[in-house]
């Protein structure tokens, strides 16, 4: 305990001297590194100082003796690759920004892959953190609980599912009530808490099986249809869903009974969803796939050939839900005048719900979870307090219809200047695509050397899709960071474009997307 105290205390006398700044970037030393949760290399003699470093535009990646590059070829041969990751290393986020080690920082337009949309080190759930592993006094007078209202506890991480604990309830109740309230998932009535995006796709597709063992006895109702440039996550069933050759060749064969359809293809629907089909999944707004919408009429297509056939509708928010396309769910964006009758049987959730903390979620309706009985699905993790208190607090955040009301005015503008983009560089840039802060702009050429020079220069933005930037900055980013970091995109495409300053010179950065396409 005196150990875990020392470390506390540490870590927050780091935290005070090294305080983070919109105005002025935090000072990085080797020596306060590990006070504050950074990784760091072995001590070295010339590392034991501390390396204030101006931080400043054009941005260049560290150069080969920075204490970056020192730590990134000590730690780099024990992981494993699966990212190609750039060179900066990333120590420290407030708000819409990031620092790295070398004292350089960058506006984020990525959110951690649509992820931090209360941004970086949100102060509430810094607080919340803290105060669910430390000795406090907790008030559970906003709860249902009958017991003292006033709980003196050091509270609680982790008990296992096979206890009770409240913010799994809490939180349970929270998505789903607010779910009905705001016009999504009408029939929303249960969830199963998770630990990740690409588990709650398991779940999503573990229930949709399950609920056609029980439809059909007979076994043959299991096939899963899924479509073209979708992305539901990387274990085994998900991964199924996922048709990108690339992923999926190297651990073939795929788990048997999934098919595959065309992405706002109503046409071939009736072939491919059929007595056998227990399932259907799709993302409304493929993120990874090229932030590809929806539209209305395959939706209701969609839900209309589940009717016949008794099969499950999945939707997959967790890029394109929790308020990103300015309504709590992307389907409420997308189908007109409130239509309920497109609405899914499953929706699954993740990234933002947890604003950085792992956890996902899947909501049922009443048909579903009847089907589902004790022993049928379980998780270590999933639902544990610290998790379940966390995203309680950020789905009220992202619930708040204040929050969302500006998301279509930051829609405005960022459409605003990708306009600009297309008629300054109408061979190079076309069309833009997308709801919201889901958004994705077509070029016609690789867009990797604008990532460098953008980044370069202070900016981080990603890829989808063949040829496409993706916008998904955190929801609470303001309009002067918008016009900074278009001012930087203009920067960069101009050097990229034009061959300004080097620009010919400039190397793309490969791996800034979760779902490459094949060959790239």
């Amino acid at each position: 305990m005196a150990t875990l105290k020392s470390s506390l205390r540490h870590a927050g006398h780091a935290l005070k001297k090294f305080p983070v700044s919109r105005q002025v970037s935090p000072y990085f030393s080797q020596r306060n590194a590990s006070a504050i949760g950074v990784p760091t290399a072995t001590a070295r003699e010339h590392y034991e100082h501390d390396i204030p470093k101006e931080a400043s535009l054009p941005n260049p990646d560290p150069p080969a003796d920075s204490l970056t590059i020192a730590q990134l070829k000590e730690h780099t041969p024990f992981m494993v690759a699966t990212y190609v990751r750039p060179p900066p290393l990333m120590v420290k986020g407030e708000g819409c920004y990031l620092w790295d080690a070398e004292n350089r920082r960058y506006l984020d337009f990525t959110a951690g892959i649509a992820v931090n949309a209360l941004g970086h080190c949100d102060p509430g759930m810094a607080q919340l953190l803290s105060q669910q592993v430390s000795l406090q006094t907790l008030d559970t007078s906003h709860m249902s609980l009958e017991a003292d209202q006033k709980v003196q506890a050091r509270t609680l991480v982790h008990t296992s599912n096979l206890y009770y604990n409240p913010w799994i309830g809490e939180l349970s109740k929270l998505i789903v009530t607010k779910t009905l309230e705001q016009g999504g998932m009408h029939t929303a009535s249960k969830v199963f808490v998770c630990n990740s995006g690409s588990e709650a796709n398991e779940a999503a597709i573990k229930f949709a099986r399950k609920v056609g063992k029980i439809r059909d006895p007979s076994g043959a109702k299991i096939e899963i249809l899924s479509f073209n440039n979708s992305f539901h996550g990387r274990t085994m069933g998900s991964l199924s869903a996922t048709p990108n050759p690339k992923y999926q060749k190297p651990f073939a064969p795929m788990i048997p009974g999934f098919k595959y359809g065309i992405f706002n293809d109503a046409s071939s629907l009736n072939d491919l969803i059929t007595e056998r089909t227990c399932g259907v999944i799709i993302e409304p707004i493929q993120g990874e796939g090229g932030v590809n919408v929806a539209t209305p009429s395959f939706l209701q297509h969609l839900r209309d050939r589940c009717n016949a056939v008794g099969a499950v509708l999945i939707y997959d928010e967790i890029q394109c839900g929790l308020s990103r396309t300015g309504t709590l769910w992307a389907h409420q964006s997308l189908l007109p005048n409130s239509n309920k009758s497109a609405h899914p049987d499953i929706l699954t959730t993740a990234k933002a719900l947890g604003n950085g903390f792992p956890i996902g979620a899947t909501i049922v309706n009443e048909a579903v979870a009847e089907c589902v009985v004790t022993g049928d699905h379980g998780t270590t993790f999933g639902g544990n307090p610290l998790a379940c208190r966390l995203a309680h607090y950020i789905f009220s955040r992202l619930a708040d219809p204040e929050l969302q009301a500006g998301i279509t005015h930051k829609t405005t503008i960022f459409r605003k200047h990708c306009a600009k983009l297309q008629e300054r560089y109408p061979e190079h840039v076309g069309e833009v695509r997308g709801h919201g802060l889901i958004l994705g702009l077509q070029l016609h050429s690789d867009p990797t050397p604008i990532i460098t020079a953008a980044r370069e220069r202070g900016l981080l933005i990603i890829t989808c899709g063949t040829n496409t930037l993706r916008f998904v900055p955190p929801l609470v980013i303001s309009e002067e960071e918008i016009e900074e970091g278009f001012g930087i995109i203009e920067q960069a495409m101009d050097v990229v474009f034009n061959n300004k300053s080097g620009g010919e010179g400039i190397r793309g950065t490969k791996g800034q997307q979760e779902m490459t396409p094949e060959g790239r």
